[in-house]
């Protein structure tokens, strides 16, 4: 009789909790929420599992089974409701890093509040799975009289534990605590342009104890948490995306630089579009050489894309002013050489230009 009522019990339970789910899910797209059928998605199996669990209590309440099954029975049930309390708290916390995500886009066009939330979000959430899983696995082990002296030294012997681990995996730790500190005090955040170890790219992934930066060329750079506590690296958006952008030109001494100047804001103001931000555009003389002109575009873009494309655009466009409208501009490199009539010394300077 009481397999029989545990083989009733199940699916009666299973179809309950499968219809109650499909009507939920009916309202969550009624209201037109994607955050909510998704978070049905991953309640669906902590759900399952409790039915079940509930079903089973039920029936076994209802007709009791043989006394020698009923140390086992209550062992596995003990052990099914810590499984239903870490699935149940892994799905929650997914629940809210998926709202998390919704509330912060990252897509704005000023996303850093964003990356800031969603940096701590992932962060912690992969703190919080390890954790879950600790404590579960701790109490599952002192459900057996054989094991739970093992359950309770992982939960208590934190100590000795500490001692083993700095003997170790003292790496593995110091990337942990490095993955911490990094969750609370952000010096790098989700989607923010870096340059490390020479190559530019943006924050894809952040792990409690790697870090993977998305190089510009479709690469992936993996460095551990460590490395951006103890190393330099630039990071180009740490409290603002906009920048400003350098584009160099040499020209020669005779180059009339107001009319580049000139020509510069024209590109900035009618050609360049949605990539100059309209902060700055100006033209300057950073050095002067024996043979050329170091001249100095700074424009501004709103984010490091933008400017990249900006500066591009810039360069172009100003050599091709300097070949087609001022020629003479470009840069010459001169001879010098003595000539004169027979029995003098009188020099002549030529100019030559090499091509």
């Amino acid at each position: 009789m009481p397999f029989l009522a545990l083989a009733c019990a199940i699916p009666l339970g299973l179809l309950a909790q499968a219809l109650a789910f499909r009507a939920l899910r009916r309202a969550a797209l009624a209201r037109g929420n994607g955050i909510w059928p998704q978070a049905l998605e991953m309640l669906r199996g902590p759900g399952r599992m409790a039915t079940l669990l509930l079903a089973l209590e039920l029936a076994m309440t209802a007709w009791p089974l043989p006394e020698a099954a009923r140390p086992t029975a209550d062992k596995a049930a003990i052990l099914g409701l810590i499984a239903l309390l870490a699935w149940l708290a892994l799905a929650l916390g997914g629940v809210l890093g998926l709202w998390v995500q919704h509330a912060y886009d990252l897509n704005a066009q000023d996303n850093l509040h964003a990356r800031r939330m969603l940096t701590k979000a992932r962060l912690f959430r992969r703190l919080f799975t390890v954790l879950v899983a600790v404590l579960a696995l701790s109490a599952g082990l002192m459900v057996f009289e054989a094991t739970r002296g093992v359950g309770a030294s992982l939960l208590a012997s934190a100590g000795i534990a500490g001692a083993v681990a700095g003997l170790s995996a003292q790496r593995l730790l110091g990337a942990v605590i490095s993955g911490v500190q990094i969750a609370i005090t952000q010096p790098i955040r989700l989607d923010d342009v870096v340059v490390v170890e020479g190559e530019w790219g943006r924050i894809e992934e952040i792990g409690i104890t790697y870090v993977v930066v998305r190089i510009w060329d479709q690469r992936r750079l993996v460095l551990p948490t460590t490395y951006f506590l103890e190393r330099p690296i630039q990071n180009w958006t740490r409290s603002s995306s906009e920048l400003l952008g350098t584009v160099f030109v040499h020209v020669d001494h005779r180059a009339p630089v107001s009319a580049i100047r000139r020509e510069l804001e024209r590109i900035c103001s009618q050609e360049a579009g949605g990539l100059w931000d309209g902060r700055v555009c100006g033209l300057q003389v950073t050095q002067a050489g024996p043979a050329t002109l170091e001249l100095r575009a700074l424009v501004s873009a709103a984010d490091a894309s933008t400017c990249w494309d900006l500066r591009c655009l810039v360069r172009e466009r100003l050599t091709d002013f300097l070949r087609e409208s001022l020629p003479e501009a470009l840069p010459r490199t001169r001879l010098a050489r003595a000539e004169g009539p027979q029995g003098t010394n009188a020099k002549e300077d030529h100019a030559f230009t090499i091509r």
